[in-house]
């Protein structure tokens, strides 16, 4: 079940073969399995404080996107010097790891076991895009990028719904928070196994492209990447494109509806849960009509706009006019076409750095989210409690998603089309 050993000599199928689809396939069931996890400690927010005193969710997860971040440049370079074979089982047991230290139930346990636990999870989107772009027919990379975003949204879904039917005290299993983190664990380790199992044995670009181990060699990558201004358009455009849904609707949405508009939390919370199905639906299908169409940009400004004016719908037309759960649901189909500059940094630069441009798109986008997120709070001052609040908080997502269309004519076309 193994792929051969000569890794740099092989060059890219061109056609969609089983064993690298299941490869893949693993490496984004990886990323479902870490989002629900990422989410599960927001659902067990009562029995954290129960069990802590202070559940202590802001300090949790501010050190898991702190770590995430800086392991995503880390992680990347891996990837290219050593292949997927030696690192994604390694990065999914870490993340195992984590969630077995976090069922140890004490407080310094769960911090340090969420904090472990990024350590592994950059490893599940930052891999399968390398999976994808590496063993899987160049044509097809929107597509499977797409592919296992949805899977990470349903992994979302996943650990938030199911997990708290597990540890309901009124519900049917009554399970103890620390138990559900125990099956965790457990899964991750299986999930390893099958990894390490299926997974090509390759063992990474060859040194021609990377030379020995130096600091030089490792930072090497990073200038190539980061001294191509292409990159720079890819990564801020994603970044641009992902804040007003992670921010702006997730974040605040439901604080809008229900203090600006006046809806009931229940009411707003439903209306933008349809925010992820909307990502669920958009990433796959924006990242299909690319590749079949074998261009990036007008997939990715045509998404865009129609953000940005579902944005401005969500913003500015009264409450009434139509309805909000249909305005949420095309800001999260629209808001996948953030996932073609994550094809696009790949397309942009050598094939030998594919790893490295995940993880540095990676980092650009959880930079960009670092960046605006406190710029809106401090916006809203302390708290939202007018739609004018909210519209003056709001601006820098709207203006942001100008701004990346604006960069996505600077964007080189890198689709299969321009290629022939």
């Amino acid at each position: 079940m193994s792929a051969s050993n000569t890794p740099s000599a092989a060059p890219q199928p061109q056609k969609i073969q089983p064993l690298y689809v299941l490869a893949w396939f693993l490496c984004a069931l990886f990323y479902f399995y870490q989002y629900a996890i990422r989410s599960a400690p927001g659902i067990m927010q009562d029995e954290l404080t129960q069990a802590w005193g202070n559940s202590h969710l802001g300090l949790m997860i501010a050190s898991y996107y702190i770590v995430y971040a800086l392991a995503a440049l880390a992680v990347g370079v891996l990837l290219d010097r050593y292949g997927a074979h030696a690192t994604m089982p390694v990065g999914i047991a870490i993340t195992s790891v984590g969630c077995l230290i976090f069922a140890q139930g004490s407080m310094p346990a769960g911090i340090g076991g969420y904090v472990i636990q990024a350590l592994g999870a950059i490893c599940a989107f930052v891999g399968s895009s390398y999976v994808a772009a590496r063993y899987l027919p160049a044509r097809t990379l929107a597509l499977f990028v797409g592919l296992t975003q949805c899977l990470g949204m349903a992994g979302a879904a996943f650990g938030s719904k199911p997990t708290r039917i597990l540890i309901d005290p009124a519900g049917s299993f009554h399970l103890p928070w620390q138990k559900v983190w125990l099956g965790f664990g457990v899964i991750g380790v299986c999930l390893a196994i099958a990894t390490w199992l299926v997974m090509p044995r390759d063992s990474g670009d060859s040194t021609d492209h990377h030379g020995h181990l130096s600091a030089e060699n490792l930072l090497k990558p990073f200038k190539t990447i980061f001294g191509n201004p292409q990159s720079w358009y890819a990564g801020i455009i994603g970044g641009l494109l992902f804040v007003p849904t992670t921010i702006g609707a997730l974040g605040w949405g439901a604080s809008m509806l229900n203090k600006g508009e006046h809806v009931s939390m229940a009411f707003a919370a439903s209306d933008i849960s349809m925010v992820p199905i909307g990502w669920v639906i958009g990433c796959p299908l924006l990242g299909w009509i690319s590749d079949k169409i074998g261009r990036r940009k007008p997939v990715l400004i045509g998404g865009a706009l129609v953000l940005l004016a579902a944005a401005l719908c969500a913003l500015y037309v009264p409450v009434g006019v139509m309805p909000r759960y249909s305005v949420a649901l095309v800001m999260g189909i629209a808001s996948g076409a953030a996932m073609i500059p994550f094809s696009s940094m790949k397309e942009v630069n050598p094939p030998e750095v594919k790893g490295t441009a995940a993880g540095v798109m990676n980092f650009l986008v959880f930079g960009t989210t670092g960046i605006l997120s406190p710029m809106v709070s401090a916006l809203m001052g302390g708290g939202g409690d007018s739609m004018e609040v909210f519209h003056r908080a709001f601006l820098p997502l709207v203006i942001g998603i100008v701004v990346a269309i604006l960069l996505a004519f600077r964007l080189r076309e890198t689709g299969w089309a321009v290629q022939k």
